[in-house]
């Protein structure tokens, strides 16, 4: 059960001379009244009867005041508080009748219910600490960070190499119509020599060729010439006849092979080399372009599982207020970052963080809620109320929406404004929303 504030008596603390209050045990017990008149200053008496020294005010004795403070709280769970004399010393009595000191109430007073500004003015990435902290997944959500933090930073350097071989690789130059190897010259000059060689074995065929003709010409002649030895000459003109139409045959089919383009390729071997250097660079760039491509794509896949683990954790967190969130290191409610977050929300997700860092502290002070609006102020302490959290604040106003006004340093349940070291009070319990 937590520690919730039963009543509260003050005398001479900062601008208050005399207040008794008595908060409602759950949702928002309202302190109205205009400027200066001493709202604060109880806010501030709280903090120190149950802080300690450290929320010591300055100048703690109210101005113009013989009496030295008085201070003196009562708790649900039955402890006493009190302040008084002239070192305003503390002293804490149990239902037993037992004294303690700071140490006790340090077990259940948590130090934001009492600062609750110092939690407010925090950063971004703090409150999301102390969140992450009080749900229990701080230390998983941080391995996750890091992991993705080592993945974003491989991925980005992987991206600039990738970017950088892309472009290296795009202003590079490719050729057309060369060849996709280079090229060898004795390669070519021997491809060279053998079509020579198969020209020259043409040429021996053709001069052969012709050879025989002119013998066969001459034997024409001679049978001409000589009808006594036509006998003998047809014989040989026969044979002859014979070779020579093998030989027509032979040389009939033969075909020269230019060896012009062998010849201009020797000459440019060198530029043609070039380009099939080059086209090859091309390909080895792009290629590598390529693979840092698909390495980016891998790491990506891995950023975007570690943040649905993220998600999924967070989803299935125990948080305080529904809407509220964490993302990229920082506090989230309904979707909105803190400067983004209206006064009332900003004091709502404070509210219900600061109760579950202490769920033994079931109280909060909040000073100056003029920022919500009174339909806004009820709704705040209707979700007070349903928390079982109790809320003590301020508010610059004397409307029915305060529980109880200050004026001047008194509260207005006193039976009378002028009060003694005996006050004469009546039964008061304040409102709740």
């Amino acid at each position: 059960m937590s520690v919730k504030i039963n009543s509260l008596e003050f005398e001479n603390v900062k601008r208050v001379k005399a207040v008794r209050i008595e908060p409602t045990a759950n949702g928002l017990t309202v302190i109205g009244g205009r400027n200066g008149q001493g709202k604060t200053s109880v806010l501030d008496s709280i903090a120190w009867a149950l802080g300690g020294e450290k929320y010591r005010p300055s100048q703690a004795q109210r101005e113009g005041s013989a009496l030295p403070p008085a201070l003196h709280i009562e708790l649900s769970n039955g402890l006493i508080v009190e302040r008084k004399g002239k070192n305003s010393a503390l002293k804490v009595i149990d239902p037993k009748g037992q004294k303690g000191g700071q140490q006790l109430l340090n077990e259940f007073v948590e130090q934001f219910a009492l600062d609750l500004p110092r939690f407010m003015s925090a950063n971004n990435a703090d409150k999301a600490k102390i969140l992450l902290r009080i749900i229990g997944i701080e230390a998983k959500l941080a391995e996750l960070d890091s992991e993705e933090q080592k993945l974003y930073n491989e991925r980005h350097s992987i991206g600039v190499i990738g970017d950088r071989k892309k472009k290296y690789a795009d202003e590079m130059i490719a050729y057309d119509g060369v060849p996709d190897a280079p090229v060898s010259a004795s390669e070519l000059i021997a491809q060279q020599q053998e079509i020579l060689a198969r020209n020259g074995e043409n040429q021996r065929k053709r001069q052969r060729r012709d050879q025989m003709q002119a013998q066969y010409n001459a034997l024409l002649a001679e049978k001409q010439e000589l009808e006594n030895r036509l006998a003998d000459m047809e014989k040989r003109l026969a044979a002859f006849a014979s070779e020579l139409e093998t030989a027509n045959k032979s040389a009939q089919d033969l075909q020269d092979e230019s060896t012009a383009e062998l010849e201009e390729n020797i000459r440019s071997v060198d530029e043609i080399n070039r380009k099939v250097r080059a086209n090859l660079d091309k390909e080895k760039a792009e290629e590598e372009a390529a693979q840092y491509a698909d390495q980016y794509g891998v790491l990506t896949d891995k950023i975007e599982a570690i943040r649905r683990d993220r998600k999924k954790l967070l989803d299935s967190a125990d948080l305080p207020l529904e809407g509220l969130s964490v993302a990229d290191g920082e506090l989230l409610y309904n979707g909105h970052k803190w400067d983004c977050m209206s006064g009332s929300d900003q004091l709502r997700v404070s509210t219900a963080i600061i109760r579950r860092l202490n769920p033994e502290c079931g109280f909060v002070l909040l000073d100056k809620l003029e920022q919500m609006d009174t339909e806004t102020l009820r709704e705040f302490g209707e979700w007070l109320e349903s928390e079982g959290l109790q809320a003590i604040a301020t508010r610059v106003s004397t409307g029915d929406e305060c529980s109880v006004i200050i004026e001047d340093g008194y509260s207005n349940n006193l039976e009378t404004p002028a009060i003694t070291s005996q006050p004469q009070r009546k039964t008061w319990k304040a409102g709740q929303f």
